[in-house]
């Protein structure tokens, strides 16, 4: 199984202001979240991350005698200089721009297209592992949109389409001749036992 998990809540993420290639730390929830993670999927064979500080922190709770390896090409899309800002600094017309074109560069950023082009590759190089052990990747929201379109064979231009909730987990099955997207958004794992962990 591939098992996508969208690191705990960030302080970015608590303001609700766009948040890229900047590294604000977990909030006291998003470690809640992560232990919780931790605790309600399988043990990983392989633990992969995102390099960025918030997703870091996020798998090193999985374990502390698991390795995690470090991928640049989970890292999220670089929002240029929109990376800190609430969403209003984005007009009307940007946002028209941004959601029409999946080739847009936002603010001398990254394309959606771009990302897409990393994590496909990323998620091709993990497929024949993940088809018979526990492969888990924490990251960001626009890669695991990216993942999701590439399971499931389609452009990008879905991600707009798409909604992933801080700690969410989504479920790929590589083990046939096609991807298979099981789940997204599974927040079964921050439920396990009863209440998150203190």
């Amino acid at each position: 199984m591939l098992t996508l998990v969208r690191h705990g809540q960030s302080e970015a993420n608590a303001r609700g202001v766009m948040c890229g290639r900047s590294d604000p730390p977990l909030t006291d929830a998003g470690r809640r979240q992560a232990r919780a993670l931790a605790a309600g999927l399988p043990r990983p064979t392989r633990l992969v991350s995102s390099p960025l500080a918030r997703a870091r922190e996020t798998a090193a709770l999985f374990g502390a005698d698991l390795e995690v390896e470090c991928d640049a090409r989970w890292t999220e899309m670089d929002y240029g200089d929109l990376d800190g800002q609430p969403m209003d600094a984005l007009d009307g017309d940007g946002w028209r721009a941004w959601q029409s074109d999946p080739e847009h560069v936002p603010a001398g950023g990254e394309s959606l297209v771009a990302v897409r082009a990393r994590v496909a590759a990323a998620c091709t190089e993990l497929a024949a592992e993940a088809a018979t052990g526990e492969v888990v990747v924490v990251s960001h929201v626009s890669p695991i949109k990216a993942a999701i379109s590439w399971a499931l064979g389609v452009g990008i231009e879905i991600a707009w389409r798409m909604y992933l909730v801080d700690a969410a987990v989504c479920r790929i099955d590589t083990s046939g001749s096609v991807p298979l997207l099981l789940a997204v958004n599974d927040e079964g794992p921050l439920h396990v036992g009863t209440a998150l962990p203190a």
